[in-house]
């Protein structure tokens, strides 16, 4: 084994390269500052220096501006040290190495948001599988899940729908194996909302039905948000497959939280609107002669004029 290690080394060491060029060199120089970037020759350092000036700071001032920039929100300042990162990760405990990883993901999550690229997706789900095994080793199972999850979530916007569905499957073992409902709640969710967009109606609602069935089982009474979210998902999977019957305990169940959700934070929540537009589309089904547009505005002017009920409204996509 030991041998075998020395032969990985010297390959590895074979197969460096010089930070400006990228010729492959036996002996590369690294740079006495930041001791990151690393050159076959002075000439190629001269050359580089331009652009190697604005991240050449040591160790520690590298990791006080990731902190900064994280601190004003500023993603594009913390995607400008990226290939700095193994370096921060490297030598750390665990803890500290999902830390970094956890400051990068969120500037690319915000990147993504902004630009709308899938590279920024795939990012995520790359920098998501580091943290999977760190919060495994730490035994952080809910936390892995969820990063499970997570992953799972930008795969599917990025069109990887092979690759998102093992990542739910993934998150929903180990919701089981660890008993933390919400990671199956969040995982059968995803996989139900795929279902039902490729159309396996019957598998999707089994798996949104199992979701609500873990949401009420959650770690968290406080937390209603994944409950609210998975009633909402299934009661419009139950329009689609015309189970209304089933559908219309749900409306209520979901008009009840979710007016108690708005209660709590101060504001007419997103899902209580929600709600609104089932009832709405479930009096239409009911009533066919009544137009669903004047249902949905007299139950939105019924909650303005409510005056324990804030107007402001808090909506989202």
């Amino acid at each position: 084994m030991a041998e075998a290690l020395a032969m990985a080394i010297q390959t590895l060491e074979l197969k460096a390269r010089c930070s400006h060029c990228g010729k492959e060199c036996d002996e590369l120089k690294r740079c006495s500052i930041c001791k990151h970037a690393s050159y076959c020759g002075v000439a190629c350092q001269n050359a580089a220096w331009k652009k190697h000036k604005k991240t050449c700071v040591t160790l520690e001032e590298a990791e006080k501006r990731v902190d900064a920039a994280v601190e004003d929100t500023d993603w594009r300042g913390v995607l400008k040290w990226e290939d700095r990162l193994e370096q921060l990760c490297q030598g750390r405990s665990d803890a500290a190495r999902d830390i970094f990883l956890n400051q990068f993901k969120w500037a690319h999550v915000v990147a993504w948001s902004a630009a709308g690229s899938t590279d920024h997706a795939l990012a995520v789900v790359r920098l998501q599988d580091r943290r999977i095994e760190l919060l495994g080793n730490m035994e952080r199972f809910r936390d892995q899940g969820e990063a499970m999850c997570d992953a799972a979530e930008y795969l599917h916007m990025a069109g990887k729908v092979q690759e998102a569905a093992r990542y739910f499957q993934r998150a929903r073992d180990v919701g089981a194996a660890h008993g933390f409902f919400s990671v199956e709640c969040s995982a059968c969710r995803g996989l139900g909302d795929m279902a039902m967009l490729e159309g396996r109606t019957e598998e999707g609602l089994d798996l949104l039905r199992n979701a609500l069935a873990a949401s009420s089982l959650r770690e968290s009474e406080d937390d209603i948000r994944m409950e609210l979210k998975v009633l909402s998902d299934l009661i419009n999977a139950l329009f689609l497959a015309h189970k209304i019957d089933e559908a219309e305990p749900l409306i209520l169940r979901l008009r009840e939280m979710a007016e108690a959700a708005s209660q709590k934070f101060g504001r007419v929540c997103f899902l209580e609107l929600r709600s609104l537009y089932s009832s709405a589309r479930l009096l239409e089904v009911r009533n066919p002669s009544t137009p669903l547009l004047p249902c949905l505005h007299q139950g939105r002017q019924s909650l303005s004029q409510d005056p324990a009920r804030p107007s402001q409204v808090a909506c989202s996509r």
